[in-house]
């Protein structure tokens, strides 16, 4: 019997980690190597020569005099944690495949739980604006998702005080294998809401196959095809379209309710970005390390006060 090319991948041992990023200079160098590909640009002027005062680990342009970190104006921007503690974080945070709560990060980085969280959050963040940049196309099941709300207050369902809307879309190949995930919060199930949501998140062109809820022909107004299957009567989805993608809103419930005791319905959205993103790449687990820290270096920088205030919408 053939192996699951996914399950029994190599992925990045964690003595290769090590080796390739066990040290503060090493992670230095390969943040210098991520952000500056071709070598060093002056963030203010694009001059290429520089010159590196080294008691301040700092990169001084020759022409402007411009002073720059490797982590200035990113996500790391500021932080008074090693960057071999953000390297082991990322590494941990990318190969759990049911995540990890921030105080297991905690005990594991030997940092505090806030500053664990932070770094927590801030991943969470990159992930979510790098996959939110990258609309779902050709074929997208999509359907409504809520979450929380009181369960004792005599309503039930959609009707339940304090749920959450979220919209869950799955691009899959044309044989019907799952490729791509996004869970977005909006406002509500209205064909506004729904056109304004599929303005950013689906490629002009796409073809959307919805269950009858009347606010899914708004995905028209992102100049989307859409075509409803009825999922329920006489006329029930007899060809299972929706199974691949009913089991993905099942698994990314169990493994947010099994890993962590609880999650804040202000950061939720932050938590279902981490498990689309791992699991938009869960053929490159490997690479994983790399290409987060590449678009970390590509974040703006985020710091606690914006992390509590932001609304993470869509």
């Amino acid at each position: 019997m053939a192996k699951n090319k996914i399950q029994f991948q190599r992925g990045l041992s964690l003595a290769r980690f090590l080796a390739e990023y066990g040290t503060e200079e090493q992670c230095r160098a390969a943040l210098f190597r991520f952000r500056w590909p071709q070598g060093f640009c002056c963030p203010e002027c694009g001059h290429t020569r520089y010159c590196e005062i080294n008691h301040r680990k700092v990169y001084q342009c020759n022409r402007c005099h411009t002073q720059t970190s490797v982590i200035s104006r990113t996500i790391f921007a500021a932080t008074k944690l090693p960057l071999k503690t953000w390297f082991l974080g990322i590494y941990l945070i990318t190969q759990a495949k049911d995540g990890m709560s921030s105080l297991n990060l905690a005990r594991t980085l030997g940092v505090s739980a806030n500053a664990a969280l932070r770094i927590k959050h801030k991943l969470q963040q990159t992930m979510k604006e790098r996959d939110d940049d990258k609309p779902l196309q050709n074929l997208v099941l999509m359907d409504d998702v809520y979450w929380g709300g009181k369960k004792r207050d005599g309503k039930r369902g959609r009707g339940a005080t304090g749920k959450r809307p979220f919209v869950a879309a799955l691009e899959v190949s044309p044989e019907g294998h799952p490729l791509y995930i996004k869970f977005n919060q909006v406002d509500g199930f209205s064909k506004k809401e729904i056109g304004a949501w599929a303005s950013k998140h689906l490629a002009p062109g796409t073809l959307v196959a919805t269950d009858g809820l009347n606010c899914f022909p708004g995905v028209a107004e992102a100049a989307c095809d859409h075509e409803a299957i009825i999922t329920s009567g006489p006329e029930y989805d007899e060809f299972k379209v929706f199974t691949w993608l009913n089991t993905m809103i099942g698994n990314v419930k169990k493994a947010i309710h099994g890993t962590y005791h609880a999650v804040s319905l202000e950061h939720l959205p932050r938590y279902l970005a981490e498990f689309c993103y791992r699991f938009n790449r869960r053929y490159q687990l490997g690479d994983m390390i790399e290409r987060l820290a590449h678009v970390a270096l590509r974040t703006p920088p985020m710091p606690q006060r914006l992390l509590k205030l932001a609304e993470d919408r869509w």
